[in-house]
C-alpha cells in the first residue's frame, strides 16, 4: 500500500459499521432482539468485508513480497481473526456486561422511570470511545504473541 493510498476499512468512516454490534448491544435494553442480531450481522459483514480486502490485496502482490496463495491466507487468517475479537466478540461482550450490570444495579436501586429505563442504554453507548483503544492493544497482544509468532 503506497503511503497516500487510504485503507477503507479502517481509514473512512466506513470503519464506524465496525462497531454497529455495539451500538446494538447498549440499546439492547430498550429495543426488540432481531435489532441486536441485526447489529452483529452489519458487523460481521464488515469483518468479512476488510478479511476479503486484505486477502487479496496480499494475494496480488509478488511471492517475494508475501503475496500469492500463503501470503494470502495469512492475511485473511490475521484479519479475521484480529477484527473478530477487536471489533465483534470482546466488544459486544463489554458493552452487554456494563448494560446488564447498570441495568442491574438501578433495579436494586428501585431506580424508575427515563432514568431507569435509559441509564444501561446511555451507559453503553458513552463507554464505547474508552474500550475501543484498550482492546484494540490487547488483541494485537495477544495476535503478536500467538498467531503471529506462528504464521511467520
Amino acid at each position: 500500500m503506497s503511503i497516500t493510498e487510504k485503507d477503507l476499512y479502517r481509514d473512512t468512516p466506513v470503519r464506524y459499521l465496525g462497531y454497529a454490534n455495539e451500538i446494538g448491544e447498549a440499546f439492547r435494553p430498550v429495543i426488540k432482539k432481531i435489532f441486536v442480531h441485526a447489529s452483529y450481522a452489519v458487523a460481521i459483514s464488515y469483518v468479512l468485508a476488510d478479511t476479503a480486502d486484505k486477502s487479496k490485496k496480499q494475494y496480488d502482490k509478488p511471492e517475494i513480497l508475501g503475496g500469492g496463495f500463503r501470503g494470502a491466507a495469512i492475511a485473511s487468517g490475521d484479519t479475521l481473526l484480529w477484527q473478530m475479537f477487536a471489533s465483534v466478540i470482546i466488544p459486544g461482550f463489554t458493552i452487554n456486561r456494563i448494560c446488564w450490570l447498570s441495568k442491574a444495579a438501578l433495579k436494586a436501586n428501585k431506580v424508575k422511570g427515563p432514568v431507569g429505563k435509559w441509564g444501561p442504554t446511555m451507559l453503553g453507548l458513552l463507554a464505547i470511545p474508552f474500550i475501543i483503544h484498550p482492546i484494540d492493544s490487547a488483541v494485537d497482544y495477544a495476535m503478536d504473541n500467538t498467531y503471529r509468532k506462528y504464521v511467520k
